[in-house]
C-alpha cells in the first residue's frame, strides 16, 4: 500500500510587477495556511517518507513550510522540474523514480495538474483542489513504478474547510 499526498501550493502573490510566474512568492495568507495545514496533518498522524516538489518558488516555499511542520529534513526535498506546468503523466513519471521502500510521498505542485491527477485516480470528481489543498490517495501496490490509476481517496482537506 502506497500513500500519496497531493498538495497544491499555498496562495501566491501577484503583487510584484514584472516577476515571472515561476518566481511568484507566497502571500501572507498562503504562509499562514501552509503552517496551519502542516500542523493539522501532523495532529492527524500523517507522516512523510519523501517530499517531491515543483521548483517554482511558491511550491517550494509550501514544501519548506510543510517540512518544518511535519519534521521532514529540508535537505531531502526532491525537486522535479517537470511538475511546473506539467501534466498528470509527469506526476506518474516522478513517482516511478521513487524507491519501493518509500511508503508515503508528499508531492507539491500546481493546478490544473493536481486536480486532474486526483480525478483520474478516484471514482468521483473533485471540482477543484484549492490553494493549500491536500488530497491523500492510497494505492494498492508495493511499488511506485507499478502505480495504477485506481486509488482510494483517504481524505481531501483545505484551509477553508477547517475554519
Amino acid at each position: 500500500m502506497k500513500k500519496l499526498y497531493l498538495v497544491r501550493h499555498a496562495k501566491s502573490s501577484w503583487k510584484e510587477e514584472g516577476l515571472s510566474d515561476f518566481d511568484r512568492p507566497l502571500k501572507g495568507r498562503g504562509v499562514r495556511d501552509a503552517h496551519s495545514t502542516g500542523q493539522w496533518l501532523l495532529e492527524q498522524g500523517n507522516t512523510a517518507d519523501l517530499f517531491i516538489s515543483s521548483p517554482a518558488t511558491r511550491a517550494m516555499h509550501t514544501a519548506l513550510i510543510f517540512a518544518q511542520e511535519l519534521q521532514y529534513p529540508i535537505s531531502k526535498i526532491r525537486m522535479e522540474s517537470a511538475l511546473y506546468h506539467g501534466s498528470p503523466i509527469d506526476i506518474y513519471e516522478a513517482l516511478e523514480k521513487v524507491d519501493a521502500s518509500v511508503e508515503s510521498v508528499f508531492l507539491f505542485g500546481h493546478n490544473p495538474t493536481i486536480t486532474n491527477f486526483v480525478n483520474q485516480s478516484i471514482d468521483h470528481v473533485i471540482d477543484n483542489v484549492p490553494t493549500t489543498g491536500v488530497a491523500c490517495l492510497s494505492f494498492d501496490t508495493d511499488s511506485w513504478a507499478a502505480l495504477g490509476q485506481e486509488a482510494e481517496l483517504v481524505f481531501f482537506d483545505y484551509p477553508k474547510r477547517r475554519k
